[in-house]
């Protein structure tokens, strides 16, 4: 595991967490595809050809040739035409542009200078890709690009500022100058294998997901469950996302710093498993404005008696509660056996005893 600090981390280095996993960094676009206003569509768009189109071009219209392989290039057909009005787009989908060496300035050592260049050239690239006219086959078609909302962090940053600007917000911790500021982000869509236990589930486990998030700082709060919503929310085209497969994480961070940098480095950058593996989860982050875990308390009968058991249960999983039992170790989910009678009643003490 790195123990580079978080802050001093490039918008183009990696990082290595817990568990045999790393942060890779990557630019995520969002593709809109319209037919142009001269061109009446009446068959699904080809895939083949729109993909050889945008490889093309991220080969021929910049100083740097840019490297997107076909396997970062996703694209999503709408096959009934038909029902479609006439400024509807025909397709939509993402680029993944991971080959990013080309940016790395290893003369300069001023980070704010190196995330202005990284930024700067992201906006340019989305400024000369949009709008694009595309010919396929004799049909023109315009293409949208646009930033992610989820990978755009300067663009969250500025949510939570307005959102805290008037207060009494719920889900938020307070800073040294008494400001409400977020402290929880939520995950989406990292395959619930990579944070089970190995050879016991394959269910995300709470243990092994708070070691890997301990990597960013001290956790107050942690949830983990199967993210079905996200397979549900998939069309029927896309085969990328499985119900099941995938987890929803949500942490929550003792301080409002390590809130930030959690959020900053995981923005931007998908995980992978094992350094060299083409094993990589292109996942959402975002931050949570819903006051999640005040909600939970609000809705969860008070639990009692069970104040100091161990570090895990003091953190709330939604996944199955099917982990392994731990003969020496602190994180035994398992109820501790207590005798009858224990801290309990005059009657029952008669009951076991008998009167006196």
């Amino acid at each position: 595991m790195s123990s580079k600090p978080l802050d001093s981390l490039r918008p183009t280095e990696t990082l290595e967490i817990e568990n045999g996993l790393t942060l890779v960094p990557r630019v995520k676009l969002n593709l809109t595809v319209f037919p142009s206003e001269t061109s009446s569509v009446t068959k699904p768009i080809d895939e083949w050809l729109l993909k050889r189109a945008l490889t093309d071009f991220f080969k021929t219209s910049f100083h740097v040739p840019i490297n997107v392989p076909e396997e970062d290039l996703r694209i999503r057909r709408f096959k009934d035409l038909g029902k479609r009005k006439r400024v509807d787009p025909v397709a939509d989908g993402t680029i993944f542009i991971r080959d990013l060496e080309f940016l790395n300035n290893k003369n300069e050592d001023d980070l704010e200078a190196l995330e202005k260049n990284f930024l700067d050239w992201r906006s340019s690239l989305v400024e000369k890709m949009d709008g694009i006219q595309l010919n396929l086959e004799g049909f023109k078609f315009r293409l949208g690009v646009a930033i992610p909302a989820t990978d755009d962090f300067q663009g969250m940053r500025k949510d939570w500022e307005a959102f805290y600007a008037f207060g009494n917000r719920a889900g938020y911790s307070r800073g040294g100058s008494g400001r409400q500021q977020p402290d929880t982000i939520v995950l989406r869509g990292v395959p619930s294998r990579w944070f089970a236990e190995p050879r016991v589930s394959s269910k995300p486990s709470m243990l092994v997901t708070h070691t890997i998030f301990s990597t960013f700082g001290k956790i107050r709060n942690l949830n983990v469950a199967e993210d079905n919503d996200l397979g549900d929310k998939a069309g029927d085209d896309d085969g990328d996302i499985v119900a099941g497969l995938h987890c929803k994480i949500v942490v929550q961070f003792e301080r409002y710093k390590d809130f930030y940098n959690a959020l900053k480095v995981l923005c931007g950058r998908s995980l992978q498993k094992q350094q060299g593996s083409r094993l990589k989860a292109d996942y959402e982050v975002t931050w949570d404005k819903d006051g999640f875990f005040q909600n939970t308390r609000s809705h969860a009968p008070e639990r009692s008696g069970r104040m100091a058991e161990t570090a895990a249960d003091s953190y709330r999983s939604g996944a199955p509660r099917r982990q392994p039992f731990f003969p020496h170790s602190g994180y035994d989910h398992s109820r501790p056996k207590r005798f009858k009678g224990v801290a309990i009643g005059k009657n029952t003490v008669k009951e076991l005893f008998g009167s006196s």
